[in-house]
């Protein structure tokens, strides 16, 4: 399998010495024609790397925040297809590595060999089912991995030693990292479980660990990125697009993000 922008990402910032933004956003909020310039938007204010979400009707990890942009994105009929369009259109004029995040559900619908293949065409780097179990995820790896995508799996603070193994062993790209346990959400502080499960993580892989679940600040983001390779932004994107925020105003937030990076980089 030859190295996809992911894994050419964190090479880069591991030579560099900084750690990643990794912005999420739920495809097709408010309409699927307006996300391609929403991440462009975010990768102009410095996002390394794109999570696009799928919508789902039972989205059980996600907080109110993104459970809303779920809805809004449903309402406007956007479906997996659809988003797979996106990232075509995204990939007209940029290269920034997108990760297509979604649930088991879709993803079984639409058929594991079909979503590869066609996600792989539409310029997609990689896919993280948030509820798929890694003790079963064997087949789906595989199928990913031949047609050269990362797989990427959740590791939480309640995660065991055995658990942990299996998604050093099943995940290519990077890991992401829980940083508490419960929904996605901005909190206004940082979670102790963190540097904990930084600690276990590194202690049996090499691999980039990201960090999200609850970053939301510069300053939240800044501390993150001196525990972890990548820091992930999710609800506090959501909720400034849900106040129809700019596309110079999300720009300006990951700028900000980008900067508070920087700034705990520097100290």
């Amino acid at each position: 399998m030859h190295p996809t922008r992911i894994q050419l990402l964190f090479e880069k910032l591991k030579r560099e010495g900084r750690a990643a933004l990794v912005a999420y956003l739920t495809a097709g909020d408010p309409s699927p024609e307006k996300t391609p310039a929403l991440v462009v938007a975010l990768e102009r204010g410095g996002a390394d790397l794109i999570e696009l979400g799928v919508p789902f009707s039972d989205p059980i990890a996600d907080g109110p925040v993104i459970q809303r942009a779920a809805e809004r994105a449903l309402k406007a009929g956007t479906t997996l297809k659809k988003v797979l369009d996106v990232g075509r259109r995204i990939r007209e004029t940029s290269e920034v590595p997108l990760l297509l995040f979604t649930y088991l559900n879709p993803a079984f619908q639409y058929g594991f060999e079909k979503l590869a293949r066609d996600a792989k065409e539409a310029g997609f780097d990689g896919c993280l089912l948030t509820d798929v179990s890694v003790e079963e995820a064997e087949q789906y790896v595989t199928v990913m991995r031949a047609a050269g995508l990362d797989t990427v799996f959740l590791a939480a603070p309640t995660s065991t030693e055995r658990r942990l193994q299996l998604i050093a062993k099943y995940s290519s790209g990077f890991i992401y990292l829980v940083s508490r346990t419960g929904v996605t959400g901005e909190r206004a502080t940082l979670s102790e479980s963190i540097e904990p499960l930084v600690r276990r993580m590194r202690a049996i892989t090499s691999a980039p660990l990201a960090v999200g679940f609850g970053v939301s600040s510069p300053e939240q983001a800044g501390a993150v990125a001196q525990m972890a390779d990548g820091v992930v932004v999710g609800s506090a994107i959501v909720r400034l697009i849900e106040r129809q925020a700019s596309e110079e105003q999300l720009e300006a937030f990951a700028r900000s993000l980008r900067e508070g990076m920087a700034l705990a980089a520097a100290i």
